[in-house]
């Protein structure tokens, strides 16, 4: 494994091209290549490593390049978007650029399935099926080397994002994607997020142990870390080959993350504003918000989490999906886990994000009422009606100002959903 990182400072282009010259070094009969990149909704350096990789492969052999924008659920990327994301000037030029469809069954294969008694034993009972390993076949290809990008931040169903994930769940099929963010929310996203060895961690390891398994190219890893000051500072890169080296690179990355994106409160917080910037552009994403200041103690009983995002418009940027998520609206776990039972092809996914932006509560199945630890209000271009409809309280994103919360109690969060807070433990 290679890393360089520099988390009092900046990486430098230079030191990025002596890292990315070092780690393709023994790649030099490589002629067709897949890159797996992260989409439009990750901040993160790729614009810089990209062209560099690109030319320390042109100098060698290679012939085609083809780009793989690893969304998950997300929209698709339009081109001037992926190559934008990918930092490309006119003077370079991909084979293809291809958008995962996740809900595409002919862009699909099944390498694998994860045990139903694997699954039992990581959500602790909670959930008892197998997980089917459905990943984009792209991936099964006659590429020689496949290289994913990926940031690493704390992340609710992960622990930390990157690594591994890029693959499972980034371009896996409907039912990885709903039944691995499904399986978080049973074990406890408060558990997971800032956790670099978990059980949904586990999970996302042994499912791409099956895809790993039916890739014929060399792999290469590369997880940045970086900080936001009103430009993306990069400062970490940790390189691994093989599964093993994608394991041990998001290790070292997340090490790196615990102490850059990980802040510790002295007191609760009565009200937090997560201002949410441009790259989150629904509240699927923007939830981060609500779920980066879960850890208990962080928000005061009763306190508010409020996400502030004017040029937010909607739940989900996919019609079929804000749909879903305006039918089931937002509540605690038991809610809807009884909301399930009579609903059971409801998406899993869905259900997952509306506990998780929802937060901590009780449900009582015989009155049907709800009572929730915290507050949970959207100051977004969503109207109060649908707001309330769908059980999140509202604010006209007018009366936000950040002098009102600058105060004791309360704090005013730029680059909102990017930390995870935690409250200090007394020694």
């Amino acid at each position: 494994m290679l890393s360089i990182e520099n988390l009092n400072g900046e990486l430098t282009e230079k030191q990025l091209g002596e890292i990315i010259k070092e780690s393709l070094k023994d790649f030099s009969s490589v002629k067709k290549v897949l890159l797996i990149h992260p989409d439009y909704t990750r901040t993160d350096f790729t614009d810089k490593l990209v062209p560099l990789i690109y030319q320390e492969l042109k100098n060698k052999v290679m012939s085609q390049i083809d780009s793989l924008n690893a969304s998950g659920t997300h929209r698709a990327m339009t081109i001037e978007e992926i190559r934008s994301k990918l930092g490309l000037s006119k003077q370079i030029n991909f084979t293809h650029y291809y958008n995962h469809e996740y809900n595409d069954p002919q862009q699909l294969i099944t390498v694998g399935e994860i045990s139903a008694s694997f699954v039992v034993e990581k959500t602790q009972g909670e959930l008892s099926r197998s997980i089917p390993v459905v990943v984009n076949k792209l991936i099964t290809e006659d590429y020689d080397l496949i290289i994913a990008l990926s940031g690493t931040l704390p992340h609710e169903a992960a622990g930390y994002a990157g690594g591994l994930k890029a693959y499972f769940p980034g371009i896996s099929g409907p039912e990885v994607i709903d039944l691995l963010h499904w399986a978080a929310v049973l074990i406890g996203i408060p558990q997971i997020i800032g956790t670099a060895d978990n059980p949904a961690r586990e999970v996302i390891d042994q499912g791409s142990s099956y895809i790993f398994d039916q890739i014929k190219a060399q792999t290469i890893s590369f997880n940045m870390v970086f900080e936001e000051e009103h430009k993306v500072i990069p400062k970490g890169l940790y390189i691994g080959t093989d599964y093993n080296g994608f394991i041990e690179a998001y290790k070292q990355a997340a090490k790196a993350s615990s102490q850059l994106h990980v802040l510790y409160l002295d007191e609760p917080l009565e009200c937090a504003v997560q201002v949410i910037d441009q790259s989150y552009d629904e509240i699927w994403t923007a939830g981060k918000g609500s779920y980066k200041l879960q850890s208990p103690g962080v928000m005061a009983p009763g306190g508010e989490i409020i996400i502030y995002a004017p040029h937010i418009k909607c739940f989900h940027s996919r019609s079929e999906m804000n749909i879903a998520l305006r039918q089931i609206g937002y509540h605690c776990k038991n809610y809807v886990k009884k909301y399930l039972e009579s609903n059971p092809e409801f998406s899993k996914n869905i259900a997952a994000h509306v506990i998780n932006v929802r937060g901590a509560g009780s449900f009582d199945a015989n009155s049907g009422k709800e009572k929730f630890d915290f507050k949970v209000t959207l100051a977004t271009g969503i109207s109060q009606e649908v707001c309330e409809s769908v059980g999140l309280g509202y604010r006209n994103p007018d009366s936000i100002h950040q002098e009102n919360f600058v105060k004791p109690g309360k704090l005013w969060i730029e680059n909102g959903g990017k930390y995870l807070y935690k409250r200090k433990i007394e020694d």
